[in-house]
């Protein structure tokens, strides 16, 4: 039944990778079952027979689907059904397509659809290395006309040894969480979090990962001798090279004239009218197909921009190669938020907001990793008035969560322990105005916003972007690369190496790829060109506007302290159906949360009543000191005494004789149900029946000083004989429920 069923085999970093094909998805182009130890991930591609009308780019859509079978759980949703793609799942979606997408034909028009399905997960092998292995083999097997393959793995830093995809327990040691994919001879794709690693061991990691993918990639291309298909032809794209020619010839003086300027609205306005009078002169001879004259104007800017860059070493604005755009840094535009900071670069601006709350309000994954919870939250808004269009906001694409991701790495290393700063941190980067490298100027803001929110933060952090431009040879012939890309150069350039870190080193890389992969050299060059910016970004504009974090928080933001109890004492301060919580909770003013080890985190926006709500807990959770001065609420009176509350379930006597510093006849006359007294605790006796004296606390706090006749109370050796005789009430000594 399965006549052309086929298996290959080999390991990588020591564990067996198994790629079958001929089995499953026997109708798509290619399919690929990738395996690797238990993981195993479905990979399909398919094409369409005829190009796509009316499009002026490569419509190629890749998905990474996680199926919750694939680690034996429902999915959390309410309707127990997979639905919109994690985040996870997008950011692997994308590092799946950096890496294939420029090695497909520039001219090809075909729709083309990269299914990478997870059905079966080993914690030790990554399904995103199986699946983009996998997507790799399949497209290399197929039809589909492709310059591939590629391979990748994940590289990690533990105790300094650089380990290939790591498994579960190296990943929780590990300083770097890298992702490498290549050709046999480029890298093509590099996606990185760490922990302020520098840049020659950032480098030899990336050289490492590359090692490991040329062998991955040379397994494949053995599949690809035995079993791929001749690649189907295509309608080219390409424009008519003597259409090309005459219309550059009409208009590329005026294009140049148009193209400088540093300012993006003055730029598109000169390029309307060239745009209207190329139309005017050639609609009629491209009648039914206006779209192409459109392309060629493309094609004609893109001519000027990169020979300005590569022969006349001339930027768009005028900057020199390694020159940064004018810059800068502001704190607390908004007053009632927690933190805010904005960054400009050029006519890149980004708003960052920072806002702390509990720690319950960590944000709870649902996939298929161990991972459950995240502390610190980044967001990336790009709306459409940033870029000068009309367009309603439709929720965040792909694109804003990728930025948000990268944003979110880059500064994650930085954000202080639970311990050190008990919150849950979540900072929103609103992109005001866009032209180039906003992913950076966000981790830029988002730095200043959290240390004015008064995060104490280990460092700084900055971002920026390289470029590149390579010669008529690729990548193995002339290149450049110029620091701080703004939106044009980004455009028609070949790279957006962006490396965001602190004076230490480095905390994250993404890097956007339109030819085939980067040589070492260029990663290098880029590596030293991106430090000596940030440092420029860090020392001479972000560290000027707020030089540490602010050591008080906003007046706006909640009061955060943490104690730890007893795992077993967690119930009493819970109480029956949570009613001692919900009492601390409503006479404190605050929040409170405990973890299931006991850590205990209460907060407020009044520090005091925050303090009061821990002191209650802690006395919950521990017994009363012999000594001690507590606040408490008086619950009962009696003709001996009155029995105070010093905490929800706590309960002691104050006997009529130690009521006042003076002598007391009756005890409605000191005290009345309800009314808070400060107490001392002066015995707890041998059944847990807590003494308490209102007159010793008067004494120790307020320096009362005591009547010669205070002991003088005419009941009180009647109280004493009632306690003797059982006439106090038991459940009044002991804590209960």
């Amino acid at each position: 039944m399965f006549e052309n069923y086929k298996v290959y085999e080999t390991t990588l970093a020591g564990r067996p990778l198994k790629l079958e094909t001929g089995m499953m998805a026997q109708l798509a182009n290619a399919a690929v079952m990738a395996s690797y130890g238990d993981t195993k991930v479905l990979c399909t591609v398919t094409a369409s027979a005829k190009p796509r009308e009316g499009v002026d780019f490569f419509p190629l859509s890749v998905d990474y689907e996680e199926k919750m079978y694939s680690v034996g759980r429902f999915p959390g949703s309410f309707q127990r059904r997979e639905g919109r793609a994690s985040e996870k799942a997008i950011l692997a979606s994308r590092c799946i397509d950096r890496p294939i997408r420029p090695l497909f034909p520039k001219d090809m028009r075909n729709d083309c659809s990269v299914v990478a399905t997870v059905m079966s997960v080993d914690p030790d092998c990554s399904p995103e290395v199986a699946a983009a292995i996998g997507v790799s083999a399949a497209i290399a097997i197929s039809d589909i006309p492709w310059d591939g393959p590629i391979s990748s793995v994940n590289v990690g830093l533990v105790d300094g040894e650089i380990i290939i995809n790591p498994t579960l327990e190296q990943r929780e040691k590990t300083e770097l969480n890298l992702t490498v994919s290549s050709t046999a001879d480029l890298v093509a794709m590099i996606e990185a979090g760490a922990n302020e690693i520098p840049d020659d061991l950032m480098f030899d990691c990336i050289m490492a990962g590359h090692e490991a993918n040329k062998e991955v990639v040379k397994f494949i291309n053995g599949i690809v001798a035995e079993i791929g298909k001749p690649k189907f032809e295509f309608e080219s794209n390409d424009p008519d090279p003597a259409i090309l020619e005459e219309i550059e010839n009409f208009c590329i003086e005026d294009v140049k004239k148009a193209l400088d300027t540093d300012d993006k609205l003055v730029r598109d306005a000169a390029l309307l009218p060239i745009y209207n009078a190329v139309h005017e002169k050639y609609d009629a001879q491209f009648e039914g197909n206006e779209g192409k004259l459109d392309e060629i104007l493309y094609l004609v800017q893109k001519h000027v921009v990169r020979n300005w860059l590569k022969n006349e070493k001339k930027r768009v604005d005028g900057r020199g190669i390694d020159e940064i755009r004018p810059l800068n840094a502001q704190i607390d535009l908004l007053p009632r938020t927690h933190g805010s900071g904005m960054f400009t670069r050029g006519q890149t601006q980004v708003l960052s907001v920072a806002t702390l709350a509990p720690v319950s309000d960590a944000q709870k994954l649902d996939g298929l990793d161990e991972e459950v919870s995240k502390r610190y939250i980044h967001h990336y808004n790009f709306p459409s008035y940033s870029v000068g269009e009309t367009k309603p906001s439709r929720g965040p694409g792909r694109r804003e969560i990728g930025h948000g991701a990268l944003a979110e790495r880059a500064l994650v290393p930085v954000i202080p322990s639970v311990e050190e700063f008990p919150y849950a941190i979540r900072v929103v980067s609103e992109v005001l105005s866009s032209n180039g490298s906003t992913s950076q100027g966000s981790i830029c803001g988002s730095t200043l916003a959290l240390m004015a929110a008064g995060v104490p933060i280990k460092a700084p952090v900055a971002g920026i972007s390289c470029g590149l431009i390579t010669g008529d040879d690729g990548v193995y012939g002339d290149f450049m690369t110029m620091v701080d890309i703004q939106g044009l150069e980004d455009f028609y350039g070949d790279m957006d190496f962006k490396v965001a870190g602190t004076h230490k080193g480095i905390t994250a890389i993404q890097m956007d790829l339109k030819v085939h992969g980067l040589t070492p050299e260029i990663i290098k060059e880029a590596f030293a060109k991106t430090h000596k910016a940030r440092d420029y970004i860090l020392d001479e504009v972000m560290l000027k506007c707020i030089p540490e974090p602010r050591t008080e928080l906003s007046p706006y933001a909640p009061k955060m302290i943490t104690t730890k109890i007893s795992p077993d004492k967690i119930g009493d301060v819970i109480g029956k159906q949570g009613k001692v919580i919900q009492s601390i909770q409503e006479q404190c003013e605050c929040t409170i949360n405990i973890e299931e080890d006991g850590q205990v985190f209460v907060s407020g926006l009044d520090v005091e009543k925050a303090k009061q709500a821990v002191s209650i807990i802690e006395l919950i959770a521990n017994d009363p000191e012999i000594g001690a001065v507590y606040s408490g609420k008086v619950t009962r009176l009696m003709t001996f005494g009155a029995f105070v509350e010093i905490a929800p379930g706590k309960e002691g006597l104050v006997h009529i004789s130690k009521l006042d510093v003076k002598r007391v006849e009756k005890v409605e006359d000191v005290v009345s149900v309800g009314d808070q007294v400060l107490v001392k605790v002066t015995e707890i006796d041998d059944q847990g029946r807590i003494n308490l004296s209102r007159r010793d606390a008067l004494v120790e706090v307020n320096g009362a000083v005591v009547e010669p006749d205070a002991d003088d109370t005419p009941n009180r050796r009647e109280g004493g004989q009632n306690r003797k005789n059982g006439g106090r009430e038991r459940r009044g000594f002991k804590k209960h429920d």
